[in-house]
């Protein structure tokens, strides 16, 4: 018997990670290219593509942390009126998620059974799953997304930084560019790949946007037209 393989319990550490390298590599490339395209010499290269990657990854942790303990915060006040509803007005409560049931597709009578059963079982449990839309796998984790963000984005920002340390710097814009196309391909094959998604989808989705990002940055280096020396 073939076991079916399911990914949604990946969905938002996987979610923090893929945005965290997909920022990181956009970013720091994107900084890069946009002070090479000014100037002559590696040092204030090196410097941006250094000082984007670290300011990156602190702000993409914090930002992951205050968003998802934002979402923890509406699901923890969302489970604490649910809680008190139960005490106060059980019998309601109980109709309510008879009438979800209903509405499921279940009759009446098998409606109220399963309703009751649940709710003599763990009733703020079943509320929140099938009132609220809250479970395991959907709850947010802020400190989990947070690590996982800020460590994606300095490992995807590392890998531009590294070119710019080792690449003609008179080439550097099309080093970039292609690496980063290369890092974006190799990250969107991997995360289509735990997830359970189509592979060439995500390698043309991260691309093309990835393209844009850097062809715009590097537009804003050239329009300067200066030398940072």
């Amino acid at each position: 018997m073939k076991i079916e393989q399911h990914y949604g319990h990946r969905g938002n550490w996987l979610r923090a990670a893929v945005l965290g390298a997909n920022d990181g590599i956009l970013s720091t490339a994107s900084i890069i290219i946009g002070v090479a395209a000014a100037s002559t010499t590696r040092e204030p290269v090196i410097l941006a593509g250094v000082a984007g990657l670290v300011a990156g990854a602190l702000s993409m942790a914090a930002g992951e942390y205050v968003s998802v303990s934002s979402q923890t915060d509406i699901e923890k006040a969302d489970l604490a009126r649910e809680h008190k509803e139960l005490e106060e007005m059980p019998e309601q409560e109980l109709e309510e998620l008879t009438k979800i049931y209903e509405k499921r597709g279940l009759s009446k009578n098998l409606a109220y059974q399963v309703a009751k059963e649940l709710t003599a079982h763990n009733a703020l449990e079943a509320h929140a799953r099938d009132e609220l839309g809250i479970n395991e796998i959907t709850q947010a984790h802020p400190l989990q997304a947070a690590l996982s963000s800020g460590a994606a984005f300095t490992f995807g920002g590392i890998l531009p930084v590294l070119v710019a340390m080792f690449g003609s710097i008179t080439k550097m814009e099309y080093l970039q560019y292609g690496f980063a196309i290369l890092f974006l391909t190799v990250l969107g094959a991997i995360a289509a790949k735990v997830g359970g998604s189509s592979i060439k989808k995500a390698i043309i989705r991260i691309t093309f946007w990835g393209t844009v990002a850097m062809v715009l940055t590097a537009a804003v280096g050239y329009l300067f037209g200066t030398s940072i020396r």
